[in-house]
């Protein structure tokens, strides 16, 4: 973390706040489920998450169901979901909550960069292989000792001899177009490989996770590799809009106020257009356009960092084309998918027990905020999540399947959590995949 701090957030003294705007995006939580009334104007309605952690401590006789469930409804009432700055009303009625097992169920990654590997359209067990065992050197590491370096060795022959043994699969596996890159990836994961298990003999554990984490996106290279072109059609209606088909990846500089230890900080940010294709490609469109360049972040609760309200009455972006607020549809995709929904949440569709592709579980997931009764009417106003997910579980929270990802922050993540309003974000510049937005509007004059 030292490293990255040097290179991406720079320290200072503490400068002076800039007066805030009076437009705030608010959460008006799920009250169709939850039958919950909030007032957006109400700055108090949240209350700390520590106090919560405290009171669940104390009430340790309940069954570990039990305790989960009453976590998860609870962070949901008392934070509520990010949407556009809309009344909020209580709903007579709702659809019935799912049961318990439903609640408590999906996968505990946390790790931005293993959600972005798993969500990719490709099916190879003989990459998989490689990747789990790379990927566990994180659990390992966390045992006390010398045993875990011990572990560590053990998970690096596990990959190693899957890479021997998974190689010419790996390759095959990989789009013709691609095939000399893909193996040159492999090359390079092969000999860190050896360097990995010197590391491990020499007995230099804090040279581990680097290490690790360099191998880990030799794998998700080779694996974004073997993804030849892009897997489905966007529907008909939204095919002329800015669309990313693939990912790409923006640098987000941030001039940081009011805060003795941090001046700046650059967030990198993987955008995934294949899971998010347009709304992925609307922002990435909007970056282009340079919308979001010298815009304060508008709410930072502890909850999210949310911003993209521009100033004027509009809550959205206005394509000077048209004259009128972009809006693009609510956007998800299931893991047991091939292309997303459009225009409905799961739960409307009845799917409890359907997992996303691009869960909420990374500390710094993106996603679009948006009218709570209107799933088509995100247009610019997004938000960060930061959130633990032992506390709100995958696909047991109120935002999984109801409002769509389309990306993570990848590095710096943990300076999220030190962004206040008024501070101002100076710039977000495209670090590599503008060459997958098709229908980029921001060329068109006027």
């Amino acid at each position: 973390m030292a490293a990255l701090l040097s290179s991406h957030c720079r320290l200072s003294a503490t400068g002076p706040r800039s007066s805030v705007s009076a437009k705030r995006s608010c959460f008006d939580g799920h009250r169709r489920t939850l039958w919950f009334r909030c007032s957006s104007s109400s700055s108090s309605r949240f209350p700390k998450l520590e106090s919560l952690r405290v009171e669940v401590a104390k009430k340790n006789s309940f069954h570990l169901k039990e305790c989960s469930v009453s976590i998860a409804l609870a962070i949901g009432l008392v934070t509520g979901v990010p949407t556009l700055d809309w009344p909020a009303h209580a709903s007579p009625s709702g659809p019935v909550l799912p049961d318990l097992s439903v609640l408590i169920s999906g996968p505990p990654i946390k790790d931005p960069g293993a959600l972005l590997r798993y969500a990719l359209p490709i099916n190879s067990k003989a990459i998989w292989e490689v990747q789990r065992p790379l990927e566990d050197i994180t659990g390992s590491l966390k045992v006390s000792g010398v045993r875990a370096l011990d572990l560590v060795e053990r998970n690096v022959r596990h990959a190693s001899r899957a890479l021997n043994q998974g190689r010419t699969l790996i390759l095959s596996s990989v789009a013709e177009s691609k095939k000399e890159h893909g193996q040159e990836l492999v090359d390079k994961l092969a000999t860190g490989m050896e360097e990995l298990q010197r590391i491990v003999e020499e007995r230099d554990r804090d040279a581990v996770a680097a290490k690790q984490k360099e191998l880990l996106q030799y794998v998700g290279a080779v694996e974004e590799d073997m993804v030849d072109g892009f897997p489905y059609e966007v529907p008909e209606e939204y095919r002329s809009m800015p669309l990313l088909k693939g990912r790409a990846t923006v640098d987000m500089k941030v001039k940081v106020k009011d805060n003795p230890n941090i001046q700046e900080c650059v967030f990198r940010i993987v955008l995934d257009g294949y899971n998010a294709p347009v709304t992925a490609g609307n922002f990435l469109d909007l970056v282009e356009r340079h919308f979001y360049d010298g815009m304060e972040i508008q709410r930072a609760d502890g909850f999210v960092v949310q911003t993209g309200d521009p100033e004027g009455p509009a809550e959205g972006f206005i394509d000077p084309s048209t004259e009128k607020i972009r809006t693009i549809p609510l956007e998800i995709t299931a893991t047991s998918d091939k292309m997303p929904v459009y225009g409905v949440t799961l739960e409307e569709l009845g799917r409890y027990k359907a997992q996303t592709r691009l869960p909420f579980n990374a500390f710094g997931t993106l996603a679009m905020a948006r009218d709570e009764y209107d799933n088509n009417s995100a247009s610019s106003q997004v938000f960060w999540l930061l959130k633990e997910s032992e506390l709100t579980p995958s696909n047991a929270n109120i935002l999984d399947g109801r409002y769509s990802v389309f990306g993570y922050v990848t590095e710096n993540e943990d300076y999220l959590a030190d962004l206040k309003v008024g501070d101002v974000i100076e710039s977000i510049q495209v670090v590599a995949g503008l060459d997958n937005l098709v229908n980029p509007s921001y060329k068109i004059v006027g």
